[in-house]
């Protein structure tokens, strides 16, 4: 592929990141005060076609949620060629929305859909969603590119492209996938000076970081792994990964343009390639970035000269995924891990001098009174500073979505579907208890001396944090008392 566009003049594509439903109907959202993420998967993609001669915008409405009329206002301003739309399952109702005001003011524009909604179930949402002209399945910067360079011209031979054919109205067609793109290091940095207010408009997770600016950077696609509960339909059990040099590279481009003083790396194995991380954690000692990460790992892949190593070059903070303190519902949904090792690994974690924290879910099919009342005294009992729990949420392309209707009662909202809303109830289980349990265990862990004492450490180990917890007292309040 040549590095200029090769067929006729470069093309202009208006990308957008819908705000969507990332919370809880009827509840002011709090998602936007703990946690904006940039979008990166645009970032890369307007980084890839920009290198080849096109040019990519970003409107991003979740960081930015301004409304309808300033998106169409500055739809008209940059005049594009082409709408491309990345949606999660609970954005892609609000991006069909934006697709047909789009559209409505622009007649002509094409849309083009991708993401891991459209990855998942790829020909049925062109059949349900005449506004989408094309859809890219898996892997998106070598498919939209060519997308872009040729048109309609040979659509048919497009990997990981659904269209119709004869054009609208036609039948729809998906090309078959793409396989993932063997060297990463060959894309370009993600382009986070396409994102209006960057890094300033962008938080981390609260607690998360020491140090601000803040972002957030991904060093590796895919995992081998087969959790019931995944989707896996944007890279299969592919794992693709950049090297140490374009981590490091990366990283020092961050801390030099944008005065970035931590990352977190939103990679789902981070650590799986040992050597790759430990390369890079050698060339950040050497760089003198004074810089600190955090990662996400499986336990398998970690062990004490590594966690020394990390901790050395400034790892602040290692997730790991723990889903249920219940053994037996733990090997029906994640096979190959044991709670005995995951709980040596926190407690090494710790005693590295990294914080720990814990990733559970609650819902599962299996889920029972008795597990619920297994993995709350598994996280009480646990040696870590911080965890997560979110609700199970069934996503079209996971193992799980295929047969839950044997498993219990699965209302199949899109919007819904954010890890913070209960669209599935196991058997034997209701709503309501589901809702009673999770707040008891949100109850039962914040409310514990030593968990408090911990936050006020963060006074002076994450002042950030604190003072944008403070900000917003009022709204964190509110929210401490619906959980009573």
């Amino acid at each position: 592929m040549t590095e200029r566009a090769s067929h006729g003049r470069g093309k202009k594509i208006f990308l957008v990141h819908p705000l969507g439903a990332n919370w809880v109907p009827g509840e002011k959202d709090m998602s936007r005060l703990a946690n904006i993420m940039p979008p990166i998967g645009l970032c890369s993609l307007a980084a890839w076609l920009d290198r080849h001669g096109h040019r990519a915008v970003i409107h991003d409405c979740y960081a930015h949620a301004l409304g309808d009329e300033a998106l169409l206002r500055r739809l008209r301003e940059e005049a594009p060629d082409f709408l491309g739309i990345s949606a999660t399952t609970s954005s892609f109702l609000d991006g069909m929305r934006l697709a047909q005001l789009a559209k409505s003011a622009r007649p002509g524009l094409k849309v083009i859909v991708g993401g891991v909604h459209v990855s998942a179930l790829r020909e049925r949402l062109l059949r349900e969603f005449p506004v989408i002209d094309y859809g890219i399945a898996g892997e998106g910067e070598m498919t939209l590119l060519e997308l872009l360079e040729h048109g309609d011209d040979g659509l048919e031979e497009i990997q990981g492209l659904i269209h119709r054919d004869g054009g609208a109205g036609g039948e729809v067609i998906f090309n078959g996938p793409r396989v993932p793109h063997g060297d990463l290091d060959a894309f370009p940095f993600p382009a986070y000076e396409k994102l209006a207010g960057y890094p300033a408009s962008y938080k981390l997770p609260l607690f998360s970081y020491p140090r601000s600016p803040g972002t957030t950077a991904i060093s590796s696609r895919g995992c081998p792994y087969t959790c019931s509960y995944c989707d896996r339909s944007v890279f299969g059990r592919s794992f693709g990964f950049h090297s140490a040099e374009y981590m490091f590279e990366l990283t020092r481009h961050l801390r030099r343009r944008f005065g970035i003083r931590h990352i977190n790396f939103y990679d789902d194995l981070f650590t799986l390639k040992r050597e790759r991380i430990a390369e890079y954690c050698e060339r950040l000692l050497r760089g003198g970035l004074k810089m600190s990460f955090n990662c996400a790992a499986r336990a398998e892949h970690l062990d004490a000269e590594l966690l020394r190593l990390m901790k050395r070059a400034g790892c602040w903070m290692i997730s790991l995924g723990i889903e249920t303190g219940d053994p037996e519902l733990l090997r029906r949904h994640r096979p190959t891990t044991r709670l005995e090792l995951i709980r040596e690994r926190m407690a090494l974690i710790r005693r590295t001098g990294i914080r720990a924290k814990g990733l559970f879910i609650m819902g599962l099919p299996g889920e029972t009174e008795a597990s619920i009342d297994q993995s709350l005294r598994f996280v009480l009992d646990m040696p870590m500073d911080d965890f997560n729990l979110t609700k199970f949420t069934p996503f079209p392309g996971s193992p799980l979505y295929r047969d839950l209707a044997r498993h219990g009662h699965f209302e199949e909202q899109w919007e819904l579907m954010n890890c913070l809303n209960f669209v599935f109830v196991p058997e034997g289980l209701t709503l309501g208890r589901l809702e009673q349990r999770y707040r008891e265990f949100y109850r039962r862990y914040y409310e514990r001396p030593k968990v408090l004492l911990g936050y006020v450490a963060m006074l002076w180990r994450a002042p950030d944090s604190w003072r944008r917890f403070l900000a917003n007292l009022g709204d964190f309040l509110k929210l401490r008392k619906d959980f009573k």
